[in-house]
């Protein structure tokens, strides 16, 4: 197995998704003016992705172990490569729904397989943990890639244009490429061939289910729901954000939404770094206190905005620059939290346990989302992004709950001994 040719592709099929998911804030901003939609309604593109992963996930993961990461992770790209190459030509409010409900079958299976090959191509729980960072930090490239590609294709001057479908081009390409570095690269997947050797498909369900019953993971599983309430509520509305509440330009806007992901990004780059001498759970209390202070700091300033369109970044107010810095303290949380439920596990349980990660994980950015584009249109952006305090909070106990609960000798209980088989 080619471990170097392995990382390079897990990282670009990451490349490919970051792009393509976090595309949904863009999408939201601009389905209101192509299709005259309302914020409410516009909500719904987050639930069509972040639905389709949970029940993806649910139905799929605890297959992927019999399918094979490297299968599975083929597949994935064959349909979001289709799909993006065929959506130019059909641009409707009804196949942006549709795109995104495929993007979250194809994450589902990319997240799960990618997950589980870390253990694959890994030899040690701090390898793991800077790893998984720095593959979440590389997600973020992408994401903020994807802002100023999405931007340099939408027509300020027509807010009916669709020429910004044509962006799908290049990902449905991106995907094709990531597909043919994936099928010439070796995947030695026989450690977990020889442990499946026995077991049905169902057993490998019903394992995934009784993870559940261990309180560590079920910590774990609520910890990972309101982190990704918060970071998509903010990452998914943050350009409808600048645009109402800012009075900046639709370009403009959707260019600076990038900011948060260059201190996502960047924050799990330190993280990577950080973690391998400092224990995880203070660092990630002190970034999510120090989240908290920047949400209270900021909102107040984005009530008090000067009436007009900001078309230049010499006209934008500081309020814009400076919010998004909470993505460096939100950005460690993420990769910690799923590297140490997952070094607790035996490699041949990865499947399972990652399959319960992209399904909570896909809850709570749709709730987060859904909440958030109702409250934005109920009582203005900056009220929605006021709320996000109270998540905070609640992050902060069960991050506190869930290490208490981290076994001292680094092993979690195997599920049988739970009540398996």
């Amino acid at each position: 197995m080619s471990t170097f040719r392995i990382k390079l592709s897990l990282f670009l099929n990451y490349f490919v998704f970051a792009i393509l998911l976090n595309s949904v804030g863009t999408v939201i901003l601009q389905v209101q003016n192509n299709f005259d939609v309302s914020k409410s309604s516009a909500s719904v593109l987050e639930a069509f992705k972040d639905m389709s992963i949970a029940f993806t996930s649910f139905l799929i993961a605890s297959y992927v172990n019999k399918i094979g990461y490297k299968r599975t992770m083929l597949i994935a790209l064959a349909l979001v490569a289709v799909m993006c190459l065929s959506i130019p030509s059909l641009p409707t409010f009804y196949m942006t729904k549709m795109l995104f409900a495929a993007a979250g079958i194809g994450f589902a299976l990319i997240k799960v397989s990618v997950f589980a090959t870390i253990g694959l191509v890994t030899k040690s729980k701090s390898e793991h943990l800077s790893f998984m960072n720095f593959l979440e930090s590389f997600f973020m490239v992408g994401v903020l890639s994807g802002y100023f590609l999405f931007a340099s294709m939408v027509d300020n001057s027509d807010p009916k244009s669709v020429t910004w479908f044509n962006t799908y081009y290049i990902l449905g390409g991106l995907a094709a490429a990531a597909f043919v570095l994936l099928l010439t690269t070796k995947l030695d997947e026989s450690s977990i061939k020889e442990a499946e050797k026995n077991k049905s498909a169902t057993n490998d369900f019903t394992e995934m289910l009784q993870l559940v019953v261990l309180p560590l993971v079920l910590v774990f599983i609520f910890s990972a729901f309101f982190y990704v309430l918060i970071e998509q509520s903010i990452m998914s509305w943050l350009p409808t954000f600048n645009k109402d509440v800012l009075n900046i330009s639709t370009s403009l806007s959707i260019q600076l939404a990038s900011i948060l992901s260059a201190f996502i990004g960047l924050g799990r780059l330190l993280a990577g770094i950080i973690l391998r001498k400092v224990d995880w759970i203070y660092v990630l209390l002190g970034c999510l206190l120090c989240a908290g202070v920047v949400v209270l700091i900021t909102m107040p300033m984005a009530a008090n905005i000067a009436p007009g369109v900001k078309e230049t970044l010499a006209d934008v107010p500081v309020v814009a620059f400076a919010f998004p810095l909470i993505g460096l303290f939100l950005a460690p949380i993420y990769p910690a939290i799923n590297s140490v439920i997952l070094s607790n596990l035996p490699s041949h349980r990865h499947g399972a346990m990652s399959g319960l990660i992209v399904v909570f994980s896909a809850l709570g950015g749709s709730t987060g989302s859904i909440i958030t584009g109702n409250l934005s249109q109920a009582y203005g952006g900056e009220t929605a992004f006021y709320l996000s305090l109270i998540p905070i909070a609640i992050l902060i106990v069960l991050l506190i709950v869930f290490k208490r609960l981290q076994p001292k000798g680094g092993a979690l209980v195997d599920i049988k001994t739970a009540g398996g088989h």
